[in-house]
């Protein structure tokens, strides 16, 4: 993987000019892009370009934007992004950095799709609301607070021509133990995956890469070249065995009280 060429294409594609999201709305201009979104859906800033002459008067001037919104937003920070220390001048505004995770990517093709699960352990893809509601159980469950908004985000995506998400649960003895999702970015190169989240029961066992696979198959199905995630400390050795390559870091900057995100 040409590393630098991959990480352009990025961001490109995902951060300057994202895809259209349901429910959302993409303002772009010289300096910075951001996502303004209905309802409980995700808001803030995906991409920036700022320099040390003007990035304090680029922050608050996105303070006073999104005001109007009287919720929760993020600033999407990428190690990459300029000046130098931008972090601290978030951290100077008042956001407040949650953990950082590592931006990686995979091309689908090479990912394996042959993982196998553990016995009395299937896979079932998410149709309907009682498949949205096992999702939300075991997102609520592994990474604490409430998830209903993550599932009314993917009703949404299931209901569009042609769906822009799918997802799947594990099941257990009729119970939920794994779930994740897959979003397909309408004119990307890039379907990036969510959550994965699995019981504390359950994890070494397999489960996780078998979600990965499933969902990476998909991504090739719809002719996807990559597959992006934005992975937490947890995850990360797993998927770099499973052939994903780190091409940065990246860090939610939280402006507001905490919002209760999808964890990856």
């Amino acid at each position: 993987m040409e590393i630098a060429a991959v990480l352009a294409d990025f961001d490109e594609q995902m951060r300057r000019h994202p895809p259209h999201q349901p429910g959302a709305r993409i303002e772009a201009d010289a300096r910075v892009t951001r996502v303004l979104a209905e309802g409980t859906g995700w808001n803030g800033v995906v991409w920036s370009d700022l320099s040390e002459r003007d990035a304090d008067g680029a922050i608050a001037a996105e303070i006073e934007r999104f005001s109007v919104l009287d919720q929760p937003w993020e600033w999407k920070y990428y190690s990459y992004d300029r000046p130098a220390d931008l972090p601290d001048r978030l951290r100077r505004a008042g956001f407040v950095p949650d953990a950082v995770e590592a931006l990686l990517v995979a091309e689908v093709a090479e990912l394996a799709s042959d993982t196998v699960l553990p016995a009395g352990v299937e896979l079932v893809p998410v149709v309907d609301q009682a498949g949205v509601d096992a999702l939300v159980q075991v997102h609520d469950e592994v990474f604490g607070g409430n998830h209903r908004a993550i599932g009314a985000t993917v009703l949404t995506g299931l209901g569009s021509a042609p769906p822009s998400v799918a997802a799947v649960v594990a099941m257990a003895g009729g119970s939920p133990i794994s779930s994740g999702r897959v979003e397909f970015p309408n004119g990307a190169d890039f379907a990036t995956i969510w959550g994965g989240g699995t019981l504390s029961a359950w994890r070494g066992r397999g489960v996780f890469r078998a979600l990965v696979a499933y969902r990476a198959a998909l991504a090739l199905q719809r002719g996807y070249r990559y597959l992006q995630v934005d992975a937490s400390a947890e995850s990360r050795p797993i998927l770099l065995r499973l052939g994903f390559v780190e091409l940065a870091k990246t860090t939610p900057f939280r402006y507001g009280s905490p919002k209760h995100a999808p964890a990856q």
